[in-house]
C-alpha cells in the first residue's frame, strides 16, 4: 500500500476563466483569480493505492483476500487479469477548509470546478506512477457507482475501502453512510491492465453528466446484458 501526497498540479487561470465563461477584467474574474490563488497555495491532491492479486473468481464475483466484489461487468473485464490496483484519489481536504458563505452558490460552483482539476491531477499522476513503477501498458478502470446501478453498485465502496483500512487517516477521505466520499471531488476504483479501451461511462445511460469521459456504448451494453442472460 502506498500514499502519493506530493502531487504537482497546475491551475491554468486563462483556461479556467474560459471554461466558466468569466470575462477577464470583471469583478467576477478578480474573485475567481483570488480563489484560484488560494487553492494554489494550500491544495494538496493525494492518492492511496494498493497492488492486489485476485484470489478467486466466481460467476459474477471476484475476491481479493477476504474482500469479495459482486459485479458481472467487473468479473467479465477481469476474466484474464490476475493483478489489479485498488485506489482512492482525491482533491485533498485542505481546499474544503476555504470559507465560502453557503448562500454564495456561484463561488461554491467555482471551487468545485477547481477541485475537479486537482482530482484530475491526482488521477493522472497515479496512472503515470503505475506505468513507471510496474511497467504496465494500457490500462482501464472501474469505479463503484460510476455507471448504471446494475454495473457495479455504489454500496461496494465499503468493500473497496476495507482493502486499505483507515482511508480517512491516510489521505483524509471519508466514506459516508450513503457511500459517497468527502471531499466530494474524490474517486475510488480498480485499475487493471487491458488491451481493449474501456471506460465505465460506456455503460452509463445518464446523458447530462459533466464527469462523462466516454459516450454510452449501446452495443457494449447489450453484449454485457446478453452475457448475464
Amino acid at each position: 500500500m502506498e500514499v502519493l501526497n506530493d502531487i504537482p498540479f497546475e491551475l491554468n487561470l486563462d483556461a479556467l476563466l474560459r471554461e466558466n465563461h468569466i470575462e477577464e477584467g470583471t469583478d467576477d474574474a478578480i474573485e475567481f483569480q483570488n480563489l484560484v490563488d488560494t487553492v494554489g497555495k494550500i491544495g494538496k491532491p493525494k492518492v492511496l493505492y494498493k497492488e492486489c492479486f485476485i484470489d478467486k473468481k466466481g460467476t459474477d464475483t471476484i475476491s481479493i483476500g477476504d474482500t469479495t466484489f459482486r459485479s458481472h461487468v467487473l468479473r467479465k473485464k477481469l476474466d484474464t487479469v490476475e493483478r489489479v490496483f485498488a485506489y482512492v484519489a482525491t482533491c485533498g481536504r485542505e481546499v474544503d477548509g476555504i470559507e465560502i458563505p453557503k448562500e454564495d452558490f456561484l463561488k461554491q460552483y467555482w471551487l468545485d470546478i477547481i477541485k475537479q482539476t486537482l482530482l484530475g491531477s491526482s488521477r493522472g499522476y497515479l496512472n503515470e506512477h503505475l506505468s513507471q513503477k510496474y511497467r504496465i501498458g494500457k490500462t482501464a478502470s472501474m469505479q463503484p457507482g460510476s455507471s448504471d446501478t446494475t454495473v457495479w453498485p455504489i454500496e461496494q465502496q465499503k468493500e473497496l475501502f476495507s482493502i486499505f483500512g483507515d482511508v480517512e487517516g491516510l489521505i483524509g477521505v471519508k466514506l459516508t453512510d450513503s457511500f459517497l466520499m468527502l471531499p466530494n471531488k474524490s474517486v475510488s476504483g480498480i485499475i487493471f491492465q487491458t488491451e481493449i479501451d474501456f471506460k465505465s461511462c460506456q455503460l452509463c445511460h445518464r446523458e447530462n453528466c459533466k464527469g462523462r469521459s466516454a459516450s454510452f456504448d449501446k452495443d457494449l451494453w447489450e453484449s454485457m446484458q446478453h452475457d448475464q442472460a
